[in-house]
């Protein structure tokens, strides 16, 4: 399907959205203030070995030590050729190493030691409260390849489905390739000539020497090779066949996304346009309205049915709701449209809000199997269209999915938002009536342990208004009954779950 790149630049941030039939399907956003680690390679130092856990933190310069997993510093060859040969897809690298991690069977502390010096790839960036994960295992992606220096493998992307295709461009890299090193061929590579991929195969091979001769006087820890910026990145990574058009709003990165084509990509250098208009871009292109609705944990289907996406800690949950709907013939029907319409949907805000981990997905209940079914392979379809890996178990009988999303860097929610001060993430706080009638209890404690004859409450002042509407009766008893004088003080600048009783 026709796709497009539009690229809103400004001092403090970058937003590039990929529209797919005229619709933000994926959003990408950089801070100044947080410019991304993915790729970026690392002279560390490892500063702590766990046998227990089987791997090991790396001190690559960041605020938080990176993680190191034991597979991801193995260097067996016989294992090596197992682990990629089924490396179909430049999306799927890394994820392959777990494929031996069971036939593993040295140990993290006979391969790694503390103060030990590592050149590390950062592969997943921090999130949350976890720092980066890196792998020994180094990729460098061009445009029509990946080099791999640490492996002596040739792979095609998964998703070149045409085998005469996948056996000529792995035959043209497995004879101008060094001995040695490995090359991931991508989806881009599809219909190249030997002297595109030379071409790209010479720049990444010269690439790696560079590195190679920096880390040797680079002290630990240090960057020695940072990946491109953010509009370069999502050049070199998002280009396909369908991509017509790329819009810029800063002529600086215009002109520097060109000059990028030009070396690269020749062939994409009259698709780069300026945008020059007042309205802002992302305004024009309907883009602020889809990630102000990314930000929402309910979301309204077409047919008037809804879902709603909460995220936690552990997984995301998505529940799946008929709202307005309510169909024009029988309940197993009703049920059955909503489904599928809510399928298009999650497909579509996954990819949107780039959520990964673990997600559960409750369906409307379907009595009918043909129901599950359906909704099913109307999922795993929807979801095809994805980059980021997913794994997709079969509807339960409580109309239940369970399916997970290869997780790299922070989601949309945790780039623009953050934890609410006042609930501490929650989501809820205590009802008025829970802190009043928790106060009437702390009154009574007091009461007991101190022989005032005054006792004064500060609480918030919506707590206090609740309290003199609803509540009087109650202070009144209390008053009656401890033979004490109860005092409201009312402090605007208290949290509504906060309050005071002193005695005096």
């Amino acid at each position: 399907m026709p796709s497009e790149l539009i690229i809103n630049v400004t001092s403090q941030e970058t937003r590039i959205a990929l529209l797919e039939n005229g619709v933000p399907t994926e959003l990408f956003i950089e801070r100044q203030s947080g410019r991304g680690t993915g790729g970026n390679i690392y002279k560390g130092k490892v500063v702590r070995v766990l046998p227990g856990m089987q791997s090991a933190f790396v001190d690559i310069g960041l605020s938080r030590s990176a993680f190191l997993y034991v597979t991801d510093v193995y260097d067996d060859s016989d294992d090596l050729e197992l682990m990629m040969g089924g490396a179909r897809s430049d999306e799927d690298l890394g994820e392959e190493k777990d494929l031996v991690a069971a036939r593993y069977s040295s140990q993290i502390e006979d391969v790694l030691h503390e103060g030990q010096e590592v050149i590390v790839q950062v592969s997943k960036e921090p999130l949350g409260s976890k720092g980066a994960r890196v792998t020994a295992y180094i990729s460098l992606p061009g445009h029509y390849l990946v080099l791999m220096p640490t492996v002596d493998h040739v792979g095609v992307s998964r998703r070149i489905e045409n085998e005469v295709e996948r056996k000529r461009l792995k035959e043209i890299v497995s004879r101008s390739k060094p001995p040695g090193v490995g090359f991931i061929l991508r989806t881009a590579s599809e219909g190249k000539t030997e002297e595109d991929l030379s071409m790209d195969m010479n720049f990444l091979l010269k690439l790696w020497e560079k590195i190679q001769h920096k880390r040797v006087s680079a002290p630990a820890p240090s960057v020695i090779h940072s990946d491109l910026d953010i509009c370069l990145r999502a050049l070199r990574d998002l280009y396909t066949k369908d991509l017509e058009k790329v819009v810029v709003d800063s002529e600086r990165e215009y002109r520097a996304i060109l000059e990028f084509v030009e070396t690269f990509m020749p062939q994409l250098k009259h698709s780069i346009e300026l945008y020059d208009a007042d309205e802002p871009i992302l305004d024009a292109y309907g883009i602020e309205v889809e990630i102000s609705r990314a930000m929402g944990r309910k979301v309204w289907l077409k047919s008037g049915g809804y879902i709603v996406i909460e995220e936690t800690e552990a997984l995301t949950a998505i529940d799946v709701n008929t709202g307005k709907y309510v169909g024009k013939g029988n309940l197993e029907d009703t049920i059955l449209r909503t489904n599928l319409d809510a399928v298009k949907e999650i497909a579509y805000q996954l990819r949107l809000r780039n959520i990964g981990g673990i997600i559960i997905i409750d369906f409307i209940d379907m009595a009918k199997e043909g129901g599950r079914e359906r909704v099913f392979h109307a999922l795993k379809e929807a979801l095809k269209k994805d980059r980021a890996r997913t794994n997709i178990l079969r509807i339960s009988e409580l109309g239940l999915v369970e399916m997970t999303r290869k997780r790299s860097r922070e989601n949309l929610s945790r780039v623009l938002c953050e934890t609410c001060p006042y609930c501490e993430g929650r989501g809820i706080i205590k009802s008025k009536t829970t802190l009043c009638f928790e106060i009437f209890r702390e009154i009574q404690r007091e009461a007991m342990n101190v022989p005032s004859n005054v006792i004064s409450v500060s609480l918030h002042p919506a707590v206090a208004d609740f309290l003199y509407e609803e509540e009087r009766y109650v202070v009144e008893e209390l008053e009656n009954r401890l033979k004490k004088k109860i005092i409201i003080k009312v402090k605007s600048d208290f949290h509504q779950e906060e309050y005071e009783i002193e005695s005096s």
